[in-house]
């Protein structure tokens, strides 16, 4: 990662540590000034602690909200499974193979997402799925840092907490820890300290903090391409880093090329779509009515200090996530629900961070609603948290477990370290770390062991007969059942 030399600090009479200057200028103590241009004003700020106190504080939240569904069996999706059969491998140093969707799949070939092999070290000593929502949980932490002390040295202390507590309860990023466990998460502080780079005129570091983001996931490389471009316009008048800058975009487009071209087709194997995600029949038109995609975009910018982030050129880097979500053809990557919008929420803060500091420039009505949108940032993402999942912790049902989720672990203890298991979304977080779980109804010719499901509706009036139609001249039996869960054994 490419970062700037070590400057010699002086102490400002607050005791914080501040670059040395030649000589003060009107944007204060620590800043770059461009010529031409008014310089991106920095104010002293001699709590450095903030930043990592608030963190401290979203951590507990983040991980209590992961932590109480886990415990609940509420896993939202097989997704947790996936990752963590992924993670699993890499921890017994073997290809990321995620049997749950389909036996010796290899997840490289379905998403390139190798960053998540970061967690494998951890894993290996703690092997459960408890270890990667922690990992998301300090994910999320550390990038709130960059957002709260950014906006902290831009607009002072109470503002920079107001924004960092803003951004850090935002709906993108509740419903990211809501949804179990993404390779997102790894995306969340790369882009909030390379654009923290950005704003303080560190051409370098930004780039470097840019690079890793084509190992997080495919599509991130039109995002570097784009974070590439923003320093192009903001280093104007620092000539020295345009051929990084325009080497960077010539990579991350190169990235996302050859990911999507030659990568995961060469791990996928025959067969492989590369629309498969986002447009089965590869149509640029009709697939997303144009109020969702208004609805969307303003739920991204209205909470985060109205629509002031327009005024900010960081914005751009929101621009291809937003552009393969608006064209997929399914319905989950138009909205606000799951994890999607989570990487948009560092890239709005920090650009609303971007037109507040410049606000000075603009006329009275504007700053005045400047100055007012840090506390009403705050005051919004306050609000909201009344029907987002941060809400459901303030109910006792949260902190502790249900006699039937209970009674579904101990059925669950009944399979056998080892064993080959077809499941449903409840037990897989129970399963992966000691057996080898595939998917219900797509085990392509493999006769699991057992068969467990905690939601057995469909299955309880003939779970043997079902079992059969599901493999045929394979015989089960009920190992176990109640309170909606269910265990058939083969014979």
């Amino acid at each position: 990662m490419l970062m700037n030399d070590r400057k010699p600090v002086h102490m400002d009479k607050v005791g914080a540590a501040l670059p040395a200057q030649k000589a003060p200028t009107a944007a204060g103590p620590g800043v770059r000034q461009e010529p031409g241009r008014k310089p991106w004003r920095v104010r002293p700020w001699g709590q450095a602690a903030d930043p990592w106190v608030l963190a401290a504080a979203l951590f507990c939240l983040y991980a209590a909200l992961s932590l109480s569904r886990y415990r609940r069996m509420e896993t939202l999706s097989w997704d947790l499974g996936i990752f963590e059969q992924a993670v699993k491998s890499y921890a017994h140093l073997r290809a990321p193979v995620a049997d749950l969707k389909g036996p010796g799949a290899d997840v490289l070939g379905d998403h390139f997402s190798p960053i998540t092999a970061l967690i494998a070290p951890f894993y290996r000593v703690f092997p459960t799925p408890v270890t990667l929502l922690a990992a998301q949980a300090v994910l999320f932490t550390v990038s709130a840092v960059p957002v709260t002390r950014a906006a902290g040295r831009a607009l002072g202390r109470a503002k920079g907490l107001a924004i960092g507590v803003a951004y850090g309860l935002s709906w993108g990023v509740q419903r990211a820890v809501d949804f179990d466990f993404h390779e997102i998460a790894f995306a969340m502080p790369l882009l909030a300290f390379c654009l923290e780079a950005v704003l303080l005129g560190k051409w370098a570091a930004a780039m470097g903090w840019a690079v890793p983001l084509v190992l997080v996931k495919e599509d991130m490389g039109a995002t570097v391409t784009m974070i590439a471009l923003v320093v192009l316009l903001r280093s104007r008048h620092a000539p020295g880093h345009r051929a990084y800058a325009l080497a960077l975009a010539a990579f991350g487009v190169g990235a996302s090329a050859w990911e999507v071209r030659w990568l995961i087709p060469y791990f996928h194997g025959p067969g492989y779509d590369p629309l498969a995600h986002i447009d089965g029949d590869g149509s640029l038109t009709g697939h997303i009515p144009a109020l969702t995609a208004l609805r969307t975009l303003l739920w991204v910018l209205l909470p985060a200090g109205g629509l002031l982030a327009l005024r900010s050129p960081l914005l751009l880097a929101a621009v291809p996530t937003l552009g393969w979500r608006f064209y997929s053809r399914y319905p989950e990557n138009w909205g606000t629900a799951w994890h999607y919008s989570a990487v948009l929420m560092p890239v709005v803060f920090l650009a609303l961070v971007d037109a507040l500091a410049r606000a000075g420039r603009a006329s009275a009505p504007l700053r005045a609603f400047a100055a007012a949108a840090p506390a009403a940032a705050a005051g919004a993402a306050l609000a909201l948290c009344a029907q987002l999942p941060a809400a459901g912790l303030t109910h006792r049902a949260a902190y502790g477990v249900d006699a039937r989720t209970r009674a579904v672990d101990r059925m669950l203890d009944r399979v056998p370290d080892g064993a080959t298991v077809e499941s449903d979304v409840g037990p897989i977080s129970r399963l992966v770390r000691r057996t080898t779980v595939y998917w219900i109804g797509d085990t392509h010719g493999v006769v699991p062991q057992y068969i467990a499901l905690a939601d057995g509706s469909g299955w309880l009036p003939d779970p043997v007969g079902a079992a059969r139609r599901l493999h045929p001249g394979a015989r089960y039996a009920v190992l176990a059942r109640g309170g909606g869960g269910l265990v058939l054994r083969r014979l």
